[in-house]
């Protein structure tokens, strides 16, 4: 079962969130890719799948993956499981915490795809986000917020990648 960790980053944050991912689950992961640098149609070659997707401006796609979501919902995602992560800004941009999660993810569901790594909302402060799921309880991945709480970053990462080794690869 091959598996890829594909990211967006202007900054480099994304692409060290990716990095750090793939060091903590390890042989779980075939590739690192930057969406920036591979067609769609490569992403199919995986059977898991785990995107980086960061919210940009009010609730903007990073500038990469805004380039690629238009031809999600012409692939088929069927039996590919999906996990996601993604940074924003909860106090800039507390109605559009990564709502980027939300974007991507519409697509792929309707096309067959399979949702793990979802993280209850607890311990997060926003006051709205189009990557709720469960009720409202739940993002439909992993938020990061390294502008506000970047010392939360490494400790909810590794969380998740446990979260990711019993769910993805158990």
């Amino acid at each position: 079962m091959a598996t890829a960790i594909v990211y967006g980053s202007n900054t480099g944050v994304g692409q060290g969130v990716a990095d750090d991912l793939k060091a903590l689950l390890g042989d779980n992961v075939d590739e690192v890719l930057n969406i920036a640098e591979v067609d769609l149609d490569k992403l199919l070659e995986y059977d898991k799948l785990i995107l980086g997707i960061s919210t940009w401006d009010i609730g903007e796609l990073q500038y990469d993956w805004g380039d690629k979501a238009d031809g999600l919902p012409e692939k088929d995602w069927k039996g590919k499981q999906v996990a996601l992560w993604g940074m924003g800004d909860a106090a800039g941009y507390p109605d559009t915490f990564v709502d980027a999660l939300g974007m991507v993810w519409a697509p792929l569901m309707q096309r067959g795809a399979e949702l793990v790594g979802k993280v209850p909302v607890d311990g997060y402060e926003f006051e709205a986000s189009r990557s709720l799921c469960d009720n409202r309880t739940k993002f439909l991945g992993l938020p990061l917020d390294n502008d506000n709480e970047s010392e939360k970053t490494d400790d909810r990462l590794k969380a998740w990648a446990e979260q990711l080794k019993s769910e993805m690869f158990g």
